[in-house]
């Protein structure tokens, strides 16, 4: 049996792309429609419950377009949305924090992981919660560089704007003798060269949940057997929520293969909104 609906995948911008890039590389059959919310770039400075709102309108746009299983390519908008979006949807929705946060479990040898996030994503606590059901042994420190969103963002991932602002930061998290360090948002594994040059010889496992987060959704696919089968073109859309010429521009920088033209967007607000605090 297939199913040959669409994968949904969304983040506020391009770093989503990373996992797209995956889930495609692990999954060529399966169709993907990626949404990037260009209106409201970035999420990190924003509240959780204002991301809260903004994720559900998307996964509800997602849900509305007959997708099979939605993926919150963003660590901020799984801290703030996932729990919500899987009890308000019958279709499965995968975030991003849980299997990045168990594959640095895993990775670690001296029980000291590094969490390098968006302030929205820190100030959840999400990821320690994580690491920690994954391992309650494990001691974990979260912290956070200004601006490098925006650096991938600008096509600057490979620069020396980005070491310049990975230093101070890597500096802190070596010297607390982590050795495993994961990158939790998805614009951060098009960070790596710049990590590499920052480190230089110092040992520091790198854990990012681009490719653990597809291999999540393998298993999804596989367990409920909704995969797409064998599909020739399988379909392959791209929904900006504003800046359509940004987006096309920023993400040729990043994807491996040319990229369909976005098309504009506008999710309607989810009829129902929790209370602050709910």
């Amino acid at each position: 049996m297939s199913d040959s609906r669409p994968i949904g995948v969304f983040d506020s911008g391009v770093g989503g792309l990373t996992v797209l890039r995956e889930i495609r590389r692990q999954m060529p059959a399966e169709g993907l429609i990626y949404v990037a919310d260009l209106e409201h770039f970035p999420y990190g400075p924003r509240s959780q419950t204002q991301v809260r709102d903004l994720a559900l309108d998307i996964v509800g746009m997602l849900v509305g377009m007959d997708t099979k299983l939605v993926v919150i390519a963003c660590n901020t908008a799984t801290a703030a949305a996932l729990h919500v979006a899987r009890e308000r949807f019958d279709i499965p929705v995968v975030g991003v924090i849980a299997p990045g946060a168990q594959a640095a479990a895993a990775a670690t040898r001296n029980s000291r992981v590094a969490v390098l996030s968006t302030e929205g994503t820190r100030a959840s606590g999400e990821y320690v919660h994580a690491i920690k059901e994954a391992n309650p042994g494990i001691a974990v420190l979260s912290d956070v560089a200004a601006d490098l969103v925006q650096i991938v963002e600008d096509g600057d991932a490979d620069t020396p704007r980005a070491d310049a602002a990975l230093r101070p930061v890597l500096e802190r998290i070596l010297d607390w003798h982590a050795d495993t360090l994961v990158l939790g948002c998805t614009h951060y594994p098009l960070l790596r060269p710049a990590l590499r040059r920052v480190v230089g010889t110092r040992r520091l496992r790198v854990v990012d949940s681009a490719d653990t987060t597809a291999a999540r959704v393998a298993r999804i696919v596989a367990v409920n057997r909704i995969g797409g089968g064998e599909v020739a073109t399988p379909h392959f859309e791209i929904l900006v929520t504003a800046a359509p010429a940004r987006f096309r521009t920023s993400a040729a920088r990043l994807f491996d293969e040319p990229l369909p033209d976005a098309r504009l967007v506008r999710p309607a607000p989810q009829a129902i909104r929790l209370v602050a605090g709910s």
